[in-house]
């Protein structure tokens, strides 16, 4: 059976990083193959993953959608069935296990309801045929809210120690009450910590945090996962343009990172 993470939060909190490190230390427990989803507009797990990125769904969607305005779409071939193969073109196939799927988005004007209903059926169905998913998201949860991926058994929402990383998170909480979508468990990670460089397995250390931050992440209305270190080796990979998924083995947020999806994923099993 298909299990799937999510990764959500605030515009540079880390969710990227967290999501492909994660993607990383599943990839060492032999939980593949993975298929991971880029849901983020801004479309760069790719280069944290050190794959190759040609194409994304948003721009098949668009092209779709001015056939079928023009009257040129294909004939001979379902509409459904054409998303399918053309989700399958613009699937990335990586080593060890890990393939990517970017979603983009659509840049024109109108409703693209039906696009959206076909391209939850392709993506699920595509799914379906790996042991794990992995979707990086963004703060809006676009595609969750618009039931255009899975079902989420994990979803890790990822915030910074500041205010508005943490209101981000609150946010989330709230539209996933809203929704009503169907995410099975959530907890916070909070990333960028100071005081636990030295931690190395991931859980709350309150005491590196003001007050005011530690007492908003605990109220935030979903457990604390863990508080992950400031690498400054993140940096420096970013500046290079070098894969995250490269960060030295026994790195502070590699090690981190590891300790937490392990502790949080096998307590669930």
């Amino acid at each position: 059976m298909t299990q799937t993470l999510a990764v959500v939060g605030k515009g540079g909190t880390g969710k990227t990083t967290f999501a492909a490190l994660a993607i990383r230390r599943l990839v060492e427990r032999g939980e593949t193959p993975i298929l991971a989803i880029d849901a983020d507009p801004s479309a760069n797990l790719n280069l944290a993953l050190g794959m190759p990125l040609h194409q994304t769904v948003g721009q098949i969607r668009e092209e779709t959608q001015e056939q079928v305005s023009a009257g040129t779409f294909r004939r001979g071939i379902s509409k459904p069935d054409w998303f399918e193969y053309q989700v399958l073109d613009c699937l990335e196939e990586g080593e060890g296990g890990v393939d990517l799927l970017a979603m983009g988005r659509p840049e024109g004007p109108g409703c693209y309801c039906a696009a959206n209903h076909m391209l939850r059926h392709a993506i699920d169905s595509l799914g379906n045929a790996y042991r794990t998913v992995v979707i990086d998201n963004e703060a809006g949860m676009e595609h969750i809210s618009r039931q255009t991926t899975r079902d989420v058994d994990w979803l890790f929402i990822i915030s910074d120690p500041t205010v508005r990383g943490l209101d981000a998170a609150e946010h989330i909480v709230e539209l996933i009450d809203a929704l009503g979508t169907r995410i099975a468990r959530a907890g916070l990670v909070m990333n960028r910590c100071p005081g636990v460089a030295g931690n190395g397995n991931g859980e709350p250390r309150w005491d590196g945090l003001p007050e005011l931050l530690a007492e908003r992440a605990r109220h935030v209305g979903v457990p604390v996962l863990g508080m992950l270190p400031d690498d400054p080796d993140v940096g420096a990979w970013d500046a290079l343009g070098k894969p995250l998924i490269t960060l030295p083995q026994d790195g502070a947020i590699n090690g981190a990172v590891a300790a937490l999806l392990d502790r949080t994923l096998d307590q669930t099993r």
